[in-house]
């Protein structure tokens, strides 16, 4: 359910469209020209688990983290969905939680999703799970490993195709071979679901800082996010966009996972889906050169 600021938002673009007389009179109206978007040649998203801004923001347990939110747009007022974890995930993906309100690992949806969006149109996905026994791995947990299906939205949906459901492993050491859009989600030990913020934060250093220092120079994006808090923050949870092309500091509008969703299919020229379109595209980025 989309929170009630979004029919205040709507309404406040509507009244941008015309200009009334003092006597309630339609003057001439003025359409806003579209922004010129950013061009982002490769997104990874990484998630993590079941915290609140407020317990990462300033911990020193989470310096990389912390330094991640310091050089980019910093979202300090993003909020998750809903709770528990699967139905973020699946809103993030496509919109829409698809019905689902619980954990169960045993979903499949023919519905429309940001790969099949992203595919359609030319481009590349890859969904890159820690712990994932084997490409296309469609089982409920790995206890070995400790991968959980509720963390992985795409293997959900019929739609994309198996070959996309990749082990971490799979995550290319060549970062300009990456899919157009990304998804890197670390297992329960290390998305500070079962183990603590350093070990993820110390985590996610050793795996995404070598794409971030790349990113700089080769126009590319880190999303770094949480599918929700831990019910302490009213699903306050942290949220940053590290990239070149992003203006960073701290930035207060209210924003979501569907607002996520929504910024990235604008980027690729992909319609919203679901809720997303009743989202925001983020205005987070640096002038853009016509």
């Amino acid at each position: 359910m989309r929170r009630p600021v979004r029919c205040l938002t709507q309404l406040a673009c509507l009244s941008s469209l015309a200009l009334v007389s003092w006597n309630g009179s339609a003057a001439a109206a003025t359409v806003n020209p579209k922004p010129t978007m950013p061009k982002v040649d490769h997104i990874v998203i990484v998630v993590e688990e079941n915290h609140s801004l407020k317990e990462i923001f300033g911990n020193k347990n989470a310096p990389y983290m912390n330094r991640l939110m310091h050089d980019g747009a910093n979202l300090v007022n993003h909020f998750a969905i809903e709770h528990p974890s699967q139905p973020n995930y699946l809103g993030l993906f496509s919109g829409s939680n698809q019905g689902v309100k619980d954990d169960k690992p045993s979903h499949a949806f023919k519905t429309d999703n940001l790969a099949a969006q992203l595919i359609k149109k030319h481009y590349t996905f890859g969904g890159y799970s820690e712990g994932l026994p084997k490409v296309g791995f469609t089982g409920p947990y790995d206890l070995k490993t400790n991968y959980a299906r509720k963390h992985n939205p795409w293997v959900n949906f019929t739609n994309v195709p198996a070959k996309l459901n990749m082990p971490l492993s799979s995550f290319p050491s060549d970062y300009s071979k990456l899919p157009t859009v990304s998804f890197v989600i670390p297992n329960m030990d290390h998305d500070i679901h079962d183990g603590t913020i350093k070990e993820a934060d110390d985590w996610l250093k050793l795996h995404l800082s070598g794409y971030v220092e790349w990113a700089k120079k080769h126009n590319s994006l880190l999303i770094l996010t949480w599918d929700e808090d831990d019910r302490s923050q009213k699903n306050k949870i942290p949220t940053t966009f590290v990239g070149p092309m992003v203006k960073k500091g701290e930035y207060k509008q209210q924003s979501d996972h569907y607002d996520v969703l929504r910024t990235i299919e604008d980027l690729y020229g992909l319609p919203a889906l679901g809720h997303a379109k009743e989202a925001r595209f983020l205005q987070i980025w640096n002038p853009v050169n016509k």
